[in-house]
């Protein structure tokens, strides 16, 4: 596919990946992740926890809890669920990567992420980057 249009599509699926983060609960941070693969979305997530727990993300001190879930990590098991698989995939995610995150999308078999923000931590796209995984920064997400 061409730059232009590769580009094009890629604004169009993290702006989608930016409204999937508005259905996050959590107060702190709200993070949207698409997994696409030949152009067609296998898989969404959004940061917040897990099935059966209720939705408040962030402890009294406004602490985010331990075992909320990261919104790829949910992308990618919801697929791990499905007859889908994530390899040769790409990842759409509005904040990069935690190194956590980054060792599932490795071993997904997802070759690319796009993503909007940077997260504090660059640990998680370091070991990207060291694992040959494509990584591509859009912060401007204008047509």
């Amino acid at each position: 596919m061409k730059e232009h249009k590769q580009l094009k599509y890629d604004k169009a699926y993290l702006r989608i990946a930016k409204e999937w983060g508005k259905l996050s609960y959590c107060e702190r941070k709200q993070v949207g992740a698409i997994i696409v693969k030949d152009r067609m979305i296998i898989s969404d997530g959004f940061n917040g926890t897990p099935t059966g727990f209720e939705n408040f993300c962030e402890d009294d001190e406004g602490y985010t809890k331990w075992y909320v879930l990261h919104a790829e990590a949910n992308a990618i098991l919801k697929v791990a669920s499905s007859t889908q698989s994530c390899k040769g995939a790409t990842l759409y995610i509005t904040l990069s990567p935690c190194k956590e995150c980054s060792k599932l999308i490795h071993q997904a078999g997802i070759i690319r992420v796009v993503y909007k923000e940077a997260y504090k931590d660059d640990s998680g796209l370091q070991f990207l980057k060291k694992a040959g995984i494509d990584l591509v920064l859009i912060e401007d997400l204008k047509a």
